[in-house]
């Protein structure tokens, strides 16, 4: 999912999986995201406007699954970062048992495709505990993408300078007042950029769902290729679908990021 420079003065973590990040200096009018998302909506417009005959009626009925891929992904990355978190400290923690438990929770995880982990908590776990769609969905999500988040925040605690931990116990605090209080508002600086493709190349991924009858965007175009056997057309449609909503996401996340940026000067 993602790989993570080691740690250097001006730390930056680069993921190479999921969507890239608008760059800050690219303000030129031809930077490769514009062209990218001029292109996919403008796409979709002639589809939609100049043939309509079916293209008009696959985006209502695709666009029909966008809040279900929405809810999943948002509820989802919430426990991918609650996991996460955990499992980053649990990974520098001194206490041994619990520095082994995470790392066997992140290297079995990571091991596992999040297919199979889909499958399996709908259709095992979910012969004891009566699990949903939505449900298990947004359970696999967050396991699968939990341990990759685990090692995210793993890399930017150890990217933090030991002497800000040490500052803070010369202050008084205690070792966990000082990670929560000095060590962690700065981690999530560091990691804002991971963090933001993760929940893009997720949202990507929330796509299995549909193997469980999650009636997402995918699912939607399934059925509709199964009523009209269109599936060049209707694929077409979902693919552009998912790439409006991934460069906006990606967008975002480079506001957000700059915005951040700008607070600390």
């Amino acid at each position: 999912m993602a790989a993570i420079d080691q740690p250097a003065k001006g730390t930056r973590i680069e993921v190479t999986d999921g969507a890239l990040l608008p760059v800050k200096s690219e303000r030129g009018i031809l930077n490769s995201w514009r062209v990218t998302f001029v292109f996919s909506i403008v796409m979709l417009a002639i589809l939609f406007f100049f043939y309509e005959d079916p293209y008009s009626q696959i985006v209502y009925v695709v666009a029909k699954g966008i809040p279900i891929t929405f809810n999943v992904t948002v509820f989802a990355i919430l426990g991918s970062i609650f996991i996460g978190l955990f499992a980053g400290l649990g990974q520098i923690s001194r206490v041994r048992i619990v520095n082994l438990i995470a790392g066997v929770y992140i290297e079995l995880i990571r091991g596992i495709p999040l297919l199979v982990q889909l499958i399996f908590i709908y259709y095992a776990l979910g012969r004891f505990f009566k699990i949903e769609g939505a449900v298990a969905a947004i359970i696999a999500l967050s396991i699968c993408y939990g341990a990759y988040m685990g090692e995210i925040f793993r890399a930017g605690i150890q990217s933090i300078p030991k002497g800000q931990m040490e500052a803070a116990l010369a202050l008084g605090l205690s070792r966990g007042q000082a990670m929560r209080l000095v060590i962690l508002p700065q981690t999530i600086k560091i990691i804002l950029p991971a963090i933001g493709n993760e929940f893009i190349a997720m949202l990507k991924d929330s796509s299995l769902v549909s193997v469980i009858a999650l009636r997402d965007i995918l699912r939607r175009g399934r059925e509709y290729i199964a009523r009209t056997f269109l599936s060049l057309e209707t694929m077409a449609i979902v693919a552009l679908v998912y790439l409006v909503i991934t460069l906006v996401l990606s967008k975002l996340v480079a506001i957000l990021e700059d915005r951040m940026k700008t607070s600390e000067t």
